[in-house]
């Protein structure tokens, strides 16, 4: 028997997520973040029948034109104690579900948890989502090994990238004032105009900057003053996850990914992280660049909806209209 109770505690909420090894995306600060841009966050802690803190959720929610109400995310999450059975975390989940319908309602939940395939869950009514919001394919590197053995698993080309970046001492650093974030959004948006892809408006990264506070980070080259590479992620004590990088055509001359990225796969293993995510597999070139660190790939578990009115079906045929719709809006 697990019982929910909602937190309005920012420490309290992020003690929680540490201390059982959560995702960055359950810290209090990304929920800050989507509800500064059109979401709202419920913070649910779980505790088992002698009151023992044993789970939580971040749950982010969407508010939907009529009739549909809302729409519910659980990013990366639920997150578990280490001690729960895998019924038991399937219980957690059953009973988060639950009080969301009681409380949310909406069409629905979509559940992302931070979980190995293998380690699936089963809550209740769950059935494969058609509209994923993060890839289930993505490289995990195990910080727990040494620099010099992670440095191995990467391609011949990427570990001489990044020697040579070492050898011809690249201005590589953590990007930390107001100055430096700007000149990080200019890279990002002028590759993005050139490469034909959508990103969000410069207050949206300025306020994951802000919001998230330590929990941000961002590495990145300097080549005549200006970012010539950068790689910026969100981080709990457990896990780096990248969320964006660019690169100027100085950067790319100057070979700087692989040296960037590095560094901050560094930092993360010197801050006693043992996990560094790359955030999704494709086929394109990025996702080329990212499995040049290693030789395997992680399949994490796929999109889960629990489904809370008969809407929810309408609502997921609908939805790539409605996105193809916004970003016709936007551009």
């Amino acid at each position: 028997m697990f019982t929910v109770t909602p937190v309005s505690d920012a420490t309290t909420w992020d003690a929680t997520v540490e201390g059982l090894l959560g995702h960055p995306l359950q810290k209090w600060g990304w929920g800050e973040l989507k509800s500064a841009h059109n979401w709202s966050a419920s913070r649910l802690l779980v505790s088992d029948a002698h009151g023992a803190r044993v789970a939580g959720a971040q749950v982010l929610h969407r508010h939907l034109p009529f009739p549909f109400k809302s729409v519910s995310h659980v990013p990366r999450g639920p997150f578990f104690g280490p001690d729960l059975t895998m019924a038991q975390r399937d219980g957690v989940t059953d009973a988060v579900v639950a009080w969301l319908k009681k409380n949310t309602g909406g069409v629905g939940v979509t559940i992302e948890p931070d979980l190995d395939e293998s380690e699936a869950l089963h809550p209740a009514g769950g059935i494969s989502s058609p509209n994923p919001i993060l890839y289930p394919v993505t490289l995990i590197l195990d910080l727990s090994m040494p620099a010099d053995d992670l440095m191995a698993q990467a391609s011949k080309t990427t570990r001489y990238d990044i020697r040579k970046g070492m050898k011809n001492n690249l201005d590589i650093r953590r990007v930390v004032t107001d100055d430096e974030v700007t000149q990080v959004l200019h890279t990002y948006r002028t590759n993005a105009e050139r490469a034909g892809f959508a990103i969000h408006s410069d207050q949206y990264y300025r306020d994951v900057h802000s919001l998230l506070g330590e929990d941000s980070f961002i590495a990145a080259c300097f080549a005549e003053g200006e970012v010539a590479s950068f790689v910026w992620l969100a981080k709990s004590g457990n896990t780096w996850f990248e969320l964006y990088a660019s690169a100027t055509d100085a950067g790319r001359k100057l070979r700087a990914n692989a040296p960037v990225k590095w560094f901050a796969i560094s930092a993360a293993n010197e801050s006693g992280a043992l996990r560094y995510d790359m955030n999704g597999l494709l086929n394109d070139g990025i996702s080329e660049f990212k499995r040049s660190f290693a030789k395997y790939e992680n399949t994490l578990q796929s999109s889960l909806d629990v489904p809370f009115s008969p809407l929810h079906a309408t609502w997921n045929k609908a939805l790539p209209t409605a996105k193809r719709v916004i970003r016709k809006v936007r551009g």
